[in-house]
């Protein structure tokens, strides 16, 4: 299996089958992937390799997560141990494995519906992990839609209601996301003020693209939001969001592209 980031600065490879496949909703995973939720593997030590430099940041006591500091993309990391944590949505072609359940769902966003019939869990499974971390407490609500990175150096808020919310499923979101797939909210450009730590903001562009671009927190890798003045609009990572923005995701887009381990179960129309 191989792997590697969006700007392709970042690259593994692990053989042999992978194990513990879920997707995590815990808060940290929704920033980190700036989307509704991380979906990770372990492969052993033992078969995995890893190329190039990627960043990490300890999102809680004793748990480091990797990126990749030009593009922003989430990815394994050299953690010591006899096991390597894959996030799949940086791995191409199919693993050969499937999620086997939701974990952290007591922290599931509040706009993302859970609509399959995989197991649930509050936390971790019974009997596994170290007990579960609360949320990091947020201030007083303000009327506004907040939202913020990772590490919570960088901060925005949302005026006004939001135009549009999608799931997208094409190659480059899963990539830039590390996910399943990419959760955008859009707003007009004026919609968005950064109110703490728009200097620690990062942005890369993918060279062959016209508009694709993402922005992330150079201290944590959490997904932020991205202005794009040609259009007038701004596109929110809605697993940045900290607050309930009132509107749902009502469509899925570029379906032709979807990951061969995820699977769409709701409703929600679909085009490829």
């Amino acid at each position: 299996m191989h792997g590697s980031c969006l700007c392709g600065d970042v690259s593994w490879e692990a053989e042999g089958e992978l194990s513990l496949t879920s997707h995590c909703h815990c808060s940290r995973c929704r920033k980190m992937h700036g989307s509704a939720y991380g979906t990770y593997a372990e492969t052993p030590a033992r078969s995995f390799s890893l190329e190039g430099s990627p960043v990490r940041f300890e999102s809680s006591p004793g748990f480091s997560r990797w990126f990749c500091p030009r593009c922003g993309s989430a990815t394994p990391g050299p953690d010591p141990g006899e096991a390597r944590v894959l996030p799949l949505g940086g791995l191409d072609g199919d693993p050969g494995v499937r999620p086997l359940a939701h974990i952290f769902v007591a922290s599931k966003a509040p706009w993302f519906t859970l609509s399959d019939a995989l197991p649930r869990f509050d936390a971790y499974p019974p009997g596994m992990g170290p007990p579960p971390l609360p949320d990091r407490p947020q201030p007083a609500a303000t009327g506004a839609v907040r939202g913020s990175c990772l590490c919570g150096g960088v901060a925005f808020e949302i005026a006004g209601r939001p135009d549009l919310a999608r799931f997208c499923h094409c190659g480059r979101c899963r990539k830039a996301r590390a996910a399943a797939f990419a959760s955008n909210l859009f707003v007009a450009e004026a919609g968005i003020r950064f109110t703490r730590g728009a200097e620690r903001l990062v942005s890369y562009k993918l060279p062959e693209a016209q508009y694709f671009t993402q922005a992330f927190c150079g201290v944590c890798g959490g997904k932020l939001p991205r202005i794009d003045p040609a259009r007038k609009l701004a596109v929110v990572p809605m697993g940045a969001l900290d607050d309930d923005p009132g509107i749902r995701p009502s469509v899925h887009i570029f379906v032709g592209s979807k990951a061969p381990w995820d699977a769409i179960h709701d409703a929600l129309p679909q085009v490829d």
